[in-house]
């Protein structure tokens, strides 16, 4: 747990500069959630160069970082990482370089802790992994959908991986079971996404005038009496992107909690889903240094093939 009765005073190398301060002590400060760290650094513990900063603010060169001293309470603290989670997390490296890993993340994993969440995949692997002195998130994917998963395990391909995000030249397609037969003509769904408070606290996303420009590629894979498999792919990264343009074009993702339709839901109970059928089965990306097409593929979790076979 990172606990200290000291002020410690860390004096950043060129290896690090470039990284926010945020992810830099979340990194040092291990077993700290996000929360806590925000929240220093807002009330002005977090110093550099004895000046305040915002949790966004890149380090640079030579910058004195300022890290103050933190008793964790045990609801504070970031849980444990327990054998079953180890064992999964360890088995579930699908391909791994010397700067990126790409994981093949269970359903039901969140990939950060907070919000209820004790600790996430990043907080695990790090525990899990003490061989990595380096390791951050490239993208993210929801709690429930499980699959290809894009790590850095360098500063330098943090940034690389993250503008060929930005640049649009990573590539990831998802498998979903949505109800109803999806046509096989409807190959775009272009609406704009906005997020908002669902009342109880938690955020969610809806198609609105107002949001981000949103564009999703989908395709026919299979077709069953009362559903459609389907292959998706994200042009766009919005949160519940998929999951939100595919309810929004009137076939909704069975095993969706949050954008269900009353026949989907009744759908998922008669089919046995147990958890949200959407799965990152490919990701495509340029390798950071080299330049050379990198595709990692993560099979279709048994659950799911599961009901597949008896939708047949």
């Amino acid at each position: 747990m990172a606990e200290g009765r000291e002020v410690q005073w860390v004096d950043i190398t060129s290896e690090q500069a470039g990284q926010r301060i945020d992810n830099f002590l979340m990194a040092r400060l291990k077993g700290a959630p996000r929360a806590l760290i925000y929240r220093i650094v807002r009330k002005g513990e977090v110093r550099v160069n004895k000046k305040r900063i915002k949790a966004s603010y890149r380090l640079q060169a030579d910058d004195r970082v300022r890290v103050p001293p933190l008793r964790l309470t045990p609801k504070e603290a970031v849980g444990n990482v327990s054998d079953s989670l180890r064992d999964v997390l360890l088995g579930s490296v699908l391909r791994e370089s010397a700067d990126w890993m790409v994981l093949n993340k269970p359903s039901g994993l969140a990939v950060h802790g907070g919000s209820g969440v004790s600790i996430g995949l990043i907080e695990a692997l790090r525990q899990v992994r003490d061989d990595l002195t380096f390791v951050e998130l490239v993208h993210r994917l929801d709690r429930d959908t499980s699959g290809c998963l894009l790590l850095a395990k360098s500063r330098e391909a943090l940034v690389t991986l993250n503008q060929s995000l930005k640049q649009q030249a990573m590539e990831k397609r998802y498998q979903a079971l949505v109800v109803g037969r999806w046509p096989a003509s409807r190959t775009f769904v272009s609406a704009r996404l906005a997020r908002f408070d669902a009342g109880n606290g938690e955020r969610r996303v809806r198609v609105s005038d107002k949001g981000k420009f949103a564009r999703t590629r989908f395709a026919v894979e299979e077709t069953f009496r009362r559903a459609t498999l389907i292959e998706a792919e994200p042009v766009t990264g919005r949160t519940h992107q998929i999951r939100v343009h595919a309810a929004h074009a009137g076939h909704s993702l069975l095993g969706d909690d949050k954008y269900a339709s009353r026949e989907s839901a009744a759908l998922a109970r008669q089919l046995g889903v147990r958890r949200l059928f959407l799965h990152a089965r490919s990701l495509s990306f340029p390798e950071p240094g080299s330049g050379r097409s990198i595709t990692v593929k993560a099979p279709l979790p048994e659950p799911l093939q599961k009901v597949l076979a008896g939708a047949r």
